[in-house]
């Protein structure tokens, strides 16, 4: 079992579509709050990855809506990492509503590791002490 980081928000008017629920562009950027937070929560943040020339661009997404979340529901997007391999990584998302803790979506998202250039790495090779910090992670019960 792999840490869990847990992001706690609440919906905003302007995340609602006409039909009064959350539209669903909007858990992208709640999973992406919820991945840095993650990685704060590894011991660094995402500026200091990018300052040592490690970028995590977006490969892969995906996202299943079960309910939809509504104006001022409060909610905790739970974050953990689900697979790493030496050039990228993916991880797992999943929204609940609070205080209940009904699920209400689950969402994944695959990044690459590359540099400044957008070259692949092998993060293992190159920056040995983020990759222990990620595997440890991955297997971390929290």
């Amino acid at each position: 079992m792999s840490f869990v980081s847990e992001s706690y928000l609440t919906v905003r008017y302007a995340e609602t579509d006409m039909m009064g629920i959350v539209h669903h562009s909007r858990y992208y950027p709640w999973f992406e709050v919820a991945r840095t937070d993650f990685i704060k929560k590894s011991g660094m943040t995402y500026t200091e990855m990018e300052n040592m020339g490690i970028l995590l661009p977006l490969t892969e997404t995906a996202a299943k809506y079960y309910h939809g979340l509504k104006y001022e529901d409060e909610a905790v997007v739970k974050c953990k990492l689900t697979k790493l391999g030496v050039a990228r990584c993916e991880f797992s998302y999943e929204v609940y509503k609070l205080p209940e803790m009904k699920l209400m979506t689950e969402g994944k998202t695959g990044h690459g590791f590359v540099n400044k250039d957008f070259v692949p790495i092998n993060l293992k090779k190159r920056h040995p002490e983020v990759w222990e910090k990620f595997n440890e992670l991955l297997y971390k019960e929290d």
